[in-house]
């Protein structure tokens, strides 16, 4: 019997995360495969949507501008309910720790149908950091039927919650098997990433740092630390940084103030996955906020200092391939000069083991999918 599975996402990290179980559902005759996105990120997620090839069956659209969570949350709530209710789903399907996660868990778990979670277990084990998605990382593993932990990091974390240990499978994380995809196709068609040309020949000769900068808890003071951080790092002759600016006004406006008209910082739009991919292959280091890119770059064998005073992905600290560098100026600046000046620092975080997974992640939870009742 064909078994139904939603899957619901709303954002460009969950797109990038889904689309391979997206491919790997569909690529297997158990299961009809009905996604469902709710556009919490527009324009950012239209674009891997596209490259991944997927057109969704249903379209929430309901990003409105300075949108309250609290507003956003009962909004996918009553929405993603109405799309259950039409659908009748075997199983849901959410990734990661969004609202729109939370909600299609919660949604889910009022009609009684069972909930299997992507890349469960993360905790930084503070619940304002990063805020909100700790806790709505809480809430889905409270509610999930089957727990797809990247990593035994994260399995441990979930049994320490009592969850049940039978319910939680190692996978690896899905955002492995979406960069190795993506680096395929950009050596198959290197247009798709060509758009970073001008600025690779700009950039010629200098030493690349990648920067993202976009998390709520680091508004206000945080972000001007960041802003100054990267003013001190652009005094470097040898040095060029790339940007790509979030669109939150937020950002914008601190970034805007502080770093226009430096000649060797491009803040760039947002860029699109394959793009963003072809920055973490031209960067040396990448410097970020961002739970994704401390995944993604040590695939590339990419040093990643996090902006941040906590992480639940901490197997990328233990393995070395992450530092926690936090908010604070100064350390910012020190920690990039090490890795800048000591080759021996820059080899040790460049060349440890990725931990987060082999690219298999969507497979082992294909199989999981149809061997549940």
């Amino acid at each position: 019997m064909t078994k139904t599975i939603l899957v619901v996402f709303g954002t460009r990290p969950e797109a990038i995360k889904m689309f391979p179980v997206v491919h790997a559902l569909k690529a297997d005759g158990a299961f009809r495969v009905v996604t469902c996105v709710s556009a919490q990120h527009r324009g950012m997620l239209d674009q891997v949507l596209e490259i991944a090839g997927i057109a969704p069956d249903h379209d929430l659209d309901l990003m409105k501008p300075d949108q309250t969570l609290d507003g956003l949350t009962a909004a996918l709530l009553t929405e993603l309910g109405k799309v259950m209710d039409a659908e009748k789903p075997d199983w849901v399907v959410v990734q990661g720790d969004t609202a729109t996660a939370m909600a299609g868990a919660l949604a889910a778990y009022y009609r009684k149908v069972p909930v299997a979670h992507v890349e469960a277990g993360l905790r930084s084990h503070n619940i304002y950091h990063p805020w909100p998605e700790e806790v709505n990382r809480k809430i889905i593993g409270t509610i999930a039927a089957l727990h797809f932990a990247p990593t035994e990091t994260s399995a441990a974390a979930l049994k320490a919650e009592n969850v049940d240990a039978g319910a939680i499978h190692v996978t690896g994380n899905t955002v492995i098997d979406a960069l190795q995809w993506v680096s395929a196709r950009i050596e198959a068609e290197p247009a798709l990433a060509g758009g970073l040309a001008d600025l690779e020949a700009r950039f010629a000769g200098r030493r690349i740092v990648g920067v993202t900068s976009h998390r709520r808890e680091n508004f206000g003071g945080g972000l001007e630390a960041i802003a100054g951080a990267i003013r001190d790092i652009a005094a470097r002759p040898d040095v060029a940084l790339i940007f790509p600016v979030h669109p939150n006004p937020n950002v914008r406006r601190v970034m805007e103030a502080e770093l226009a008209g430096l000649d060797n910082v491009a803040m760039i739009e947002p860029l699109d996955y394959p793009h963003f991919a072809r920055l973490l292959s031209i960067s040396e280091i990448m410097l970020t906020d961002s739970g994704g890119v401390q995944e993604e770059a040590p695939a590339l064998g990419k040093p990643v200092l996090v902006m941040r005073e906590t992480t639940e992905r901490p197997e990328g600290v233990e393995a070395g391939t992450a530092r926690l560098v936090g908010t604070d100026r100064a350390r910012i600046v020190t920690e990039i000069f090490t890795l800048l000046d000591d080759k021996a620092a820059y080899s040790a975080m460049a060349r440890a083991h990725n931990p987060f997974g082999d690219g298999q992640a969507a497979r082992r939870i294909v199989e999981l999918l149809r061997n549940a009742g």
